[in-house]
């Protein structure tokens, strides 16, 4: 997959010749609504014989167009992991395009001209609430055929809702994130979610109960899941392991902890500090508890284990999963 990197005004010489079906969103997540996206536009390029790009940007708009938040800003899916994931889904052309002021005060028609006439669109294809400006009421997919002026032709791809009737959508997957509700997070994606990390060195407190945890750093622009017990698998160079992680203060050794990211690997034992992880969330258990003693997280422990396994026994992939 090739990714050419844009920044306004473009140099026209970095645009391969030839016509595209130019897919066009953040992809945040690349959820199962990007994904009816992608594939709709992979389907009429096949169709017409010619490669499927993608038009996206490098950061979250939110940047550009309002305070920055205290918090910082998260992503499901940075850059590196999004561009994977786009991967395998066939796309062979990235254009990842710097977001800035100078971009987004472009009026629509001259984005419309410049970008999607400017990449050598045959077909553009969105979803239905995709926008190009700063002015949604303006720059929508309902007024992009008028810009496009019969040089390419519009495809808008519908909402996508799952049986409780709620919206597949970035914002919904992180409020489930936060608060803690991966088995949601799992069905909007059509995948299992996913943070990668390095292992540290930790307070070594899990050896000594006898579970001996990798504490594992993770990356600040990622979306952790909140804090709580969940069953997970971790990826070690090419193979995954089962286990079960804590996101958590550690409250029952302290109430003025540093917010942490433990796994216990189950039939685990190998020295794997300095390693990058990733790992795959896939239930959460329960909260954080201050337990009244050791003995007491032990057992609890012991029985979070058990429920662990329970569940990664009976593990599938999830319906229409295809990727990993």
């Amino acid at each position: 997959m090739q990714v050419i990197k844009i920044h306004h005004p473009y140099d026209p010489e970095l645009i391969p010749e030839g016509p595209v079906v130019l897919a066009m969103g953040f992809f945040d997540g690349i959820h199962r609504g990007h994904q009816a996206v992608i594939k709709t536009a992979r389907k009429i390029a096949d169709e017409k014989g010619v490669p499927l790009a993608v038009l996206t940007y490098d950061h979250r708009p939110e940047i550009v167009y309002q305070q920055y938040p205290a918090g910082g800003v998260h992503y499901l899916t940075p850059l590196p992991r999004k561009l994977d994931l786009l991967k395998q889904l066939g796309v062979d052309r990235v254009y990842l395009v710097n977001l800035t002021s100078a971009l987004s005060a472009l009026d629509p028609q001259k984005f419309v001209d410049q970008y999607l006439v400017g990449f050598h669109t045959k077909v553009a294809v969105a979803g239905y609430d995709h926008t190009y400006g700063a002015d949604a009421s303006v720059a929508n997919m309902a007024h992009l055929k008028d810009f496009a002026k019969g040089r390419f032709e519009v495809v808008t791809v519908d909402k996508m809702t799952l049986q409780d009737n709620h919206k597949v959508g970035s914002t919904r997957i992180r409020q489930l994130l936060d608060t803690g509700d991966v088995q949601s997070v799992n069905e909007l994606l059509g995948y299992y979610y996913q943070t990668s990390g390095v292992v540290v060195h930790g307070f070594a407190r899990g050896r000594t109960l006898g579970f001996p945890t990798a504490n594992v750093a993770w990356p600040e622009l990622e979306w952790l899941p909140a804090i709580g017990v969940y069953v997970v698998q971790m990826k070690i160079g090419e193979r995954w392991y089962d286990g079960m992680a804590s996101v958590g203060r550690n409250v029952t050794f302290g109430d003025h902890n540093e917010k942490t990211l433990e796994i216990y690997l189950f039939d685990f034992n190998q020295m794997i500090y300095g390693e990058n992880v990733q790992v795959r969330w896939i239930k959460r258990l329960r909260g954080e508890v201050k337990f009244a003693s050791v003995d007491d997280l032990i057992a609890q422990m012991r029985l979070d284990q058990h429920h662990s396994k329970l569940t990664l026994q009976n593990l599938k992939a999830l319906p229409g999963q295809i990727l990993q």
